[in-house]
This record gives C-alpha cells, structure tokens and sequence, in this order.
C-alpha cells in the first residue's frame, strides 16, 4: 500500500536557500515540493519549524563509546549498536558510517594491548541493518591503525561484498599529527585508557618501533585495500602540507581533522574535502590543541563536519555555521548534502523531489536549535 505523509508551514532549507512550503512523502521519498504556509486538513503543521535533509555523519566515535562504557567494561555488541543507532536518531543523524578500528596490538609483554573485534562488529551491524532492527542507515567506516602489529591481516578479513564505505589512514604513533603533545598524549592513555604511568615510556618506546617496523608496509596495505573494497579514502589528523601531498598521491579525497591551518591550506589545494570537528566548533578550539574549527570556517577551509564524540553537536555546530556565514542552507550543507555525496549517496542529503525522505523538524531558541521529529525514510523515528 501507498503511503504518503504530508508535512506543512515549515522553513524548508533547499541546497541553495530557505523557503516557507511543504513536502509530500511517499514510501520513503519525497514526492513533491510545494511553497506556501497553508495547512489543509490532514496535514502535519510544521508551525514554521525548519525542516532539512537528515544528518549525516561521516566520522563518530560513539559506537566505541557504547562498546567500552569504563575503561575495562565490555558492553554486549548488539545492545551497544542499538543504543549507539537510537541516540543517533535522536539528535537528528540518519546516515552514520560507523567508526571500526582495524589493526591491534597483541603482544602479550605488559603493555597496553588492545584486541580485534573489527570483523565480528561489522558482522553484527551488517546484520541488524539487513533483518530491519536499526532505526537509520549504517555504513562501515573502517579506521585502519597504521601504528598496530595486525593490520594486514585484519583487512584481509574484508571484501567488495562489504561495501566498506570509508577506510581512514590513522597513524596515532606518539610525537606527531594529533599526539603532537607527548603530554596530552600521556593523559590520553594513562587517564583515560589506565595504562599506568610509569610505563607510559616504554609504551612510547615500543610505538615508535613498531612504526618504524610496520608503518610504510601497513599504508600502502590499507590504500591498496580501500581500493579492493570500492571504499572512499581518509587521511586523519593531517599537520603538514608535506603529509596532504602524501595523502593526495594516495587518493585520498576526505581529510579528517587536519590539525594546522598549513594542513587545511594544503587540503583545499588539493581538492581533498576537510572534515572538521563539531565539538571544536562548538567549544571553540581543540580540545587537542589543534586549530579551531571556526577559523577555518571563517576562511572558507571546513566543507564538513563531524560529531566524532559528541553526536548531538552535528545540528548545533551546523547551525552555528549558518550563522556565521550568514546562509542557514550552507551550514546545514556541512552535514548534509556535501558528506553525502563525497561518499557517492547522491540519494540524500537534500531536500529534492525522488530524494530518500529523511528529514529533521528543528527550531532555533538562542542559537541552539530544538529537535522536534525525525524520519528516516518517511516513518518518524524520533
């Protein structure tokens, strides 16, 4: 059976501005697009709320954060992915690429180890995306830990059949891009993953040689995979125009996080699609000590943003673009039809006819905006 849903008198915000209309839904697309505020009986009124394409997130750490709750606390996979896709859906997000680590580090010696779960979490998403238990659309993002001892291997667990849709080059061996600090990156592992902190240098010191062991072998493992799997390739935490020019001979079209404005510079050279924290944004710096997000806005160098770990600052940072460069439709771009169609979803992202009827209902109080419906699909979610 058909169904059709109407949604009236909201501010819809199209790719290239705002008007006062409706939209018809029909099993799972928009149908139609009217302008007007009228409100014939049988109608949904919008009461002049803003209504835009649903989110999408390219980058997020929440799934992990569900997964390991407190340092050394396991949380059940699929009750994790359930509560990580509910949260999503209520802060508006309605395409996640789900952020999966690949590559560990096993050696059994004192060290911090950290195990693979990367196959068997994809298995799981997969599956409770395909039997219908998740309220949005999930997609594989896999995060492909240079500095680890069994890359290679856990990539190789990975097929076209897959459809892994991002795979992103993640070198976080101490000293440089994102652990540029060797302090913050000491309060990174001993406080928040309990390494204890008199053996933090050998810590240190067993990183860099398994870098200089593994680290080439490992990038050129991990392009050559993104490319077996047909997935979009992501450089992370990019600091050096030096470090674009690589990511760039490697295809790289997505940089996550560059962590200098040369890096950012370099990216826009390049035509590479910068992502940008949205938690930087809205806190306004780096929590890291990296270059703040809303000065790159303010020079024309942020295309997309990321929630990375706080899933309901997607809508806030995005509205707060909007205001800053004065188009509410391209704020809300950064999260919508721009990291849809770096990905090759040309359908969502926008609010167009034959578009996937994905959508959030929003107003603005004091420059935070107020959640008020989602769909996914057309069927309300949240």
């Amino acid at each position: 059976m058909t169904k059709e849903t109407i949604l009236a008198n909201a501010k819809l915000i199209l790719s290239d501005g705002v008007i006062t209309g409706s939209l018809l839904l029909r099993d799972g697309v928009i149908a139609d697009i009217a302008e007007g505020a009228t409100v014939p009986k049988g109608e949904i009124d919008c009461a002049g709320n803003y209504l835009a394409p649903g989110l999408v997130e390219l980058h997020t750490d929440n799934l992990e954060r569900h997964m390991k709750p407190r340092p050394m606390v396991d949380w059940p996979h699929r009750a994790a992915i359930i509560a990580h896709d509910r949260e999503l859906a209520g802060t508006g997000i309605t395409t996640v690429f789900d952020a999966i680590r690949v590559g560990s580090i096993v050696s059994d010696d004192g060290r911090k180890r950290y195990g693979k779960y990367a196959r068997n979490m994809a298995d799981e998403i997969l599956m409770m995306r395909d039997s219908g238990a998740l309220a949005i659309s999930h997609h594989i993002h896999l995060r492909a830990e240079i500095c680890s001892e069994t890359l290679e291997e856990e990539m190789a667990e990975f097929g076209p059949d897959d459809k892994v849709g991002i795979v992103s080059l993640m070198d976080h061996t101490p000293g440089q891009r994102q652990f540029r600090d060797m302090q913050k990156f000491e309060e990174y592992v001993c406080g928040k993953n309990g390494l204890p902190r008199e053996g933090f240098g050998e810590y240190v010191t067993f990183l860099h040689g398994l870098q200089q062991r593994l680290g080439a072998r490992h990038e050129a493992s991990a392009v050559a995979a993104a490319a077996r799997y047909g997935a979009v390739l992501a450089s992370h935490d990019d600091t050096t125009a030096t470090q674009v020019a690589t990511s760039h001979g490697h295809g790289v079209r997505l940089a996550e996080f560059p962590t200098t404005r040369e890096a950012a510079e370099a990216c826009h050279n390049q035509d590479i699609a910068t992502i940008m924290g949205a938690p930087n944004l809205v806190r306004g710096g780096s929590h890291s000590g990296n270059v703040a997000a809303k000065e790159l806005a303010e020079l024309d160098l942020l295309d997309i943003l990321s929630s990375d770990y706080v899933p309901a600052s997607l809508l806030l940072g995005a509205v707060r673009l909007g205001n800053l460069w004065g188009s509410m439709a391209r704020g809300l771009a950064t999260v919508t039809r721009t990291p849809a169609h770096h990905v090759g979803l040309t359908d969502r992202g926008e609010i167009a006819i034959g578009s996937r009827a994905d959508l959030i209902e929003f107003q603005v109080m004091n420059d935070a905006p107020i959640l008020r419906s989602v769909f996914a699909m057309g069927n309300r979610v949240a």
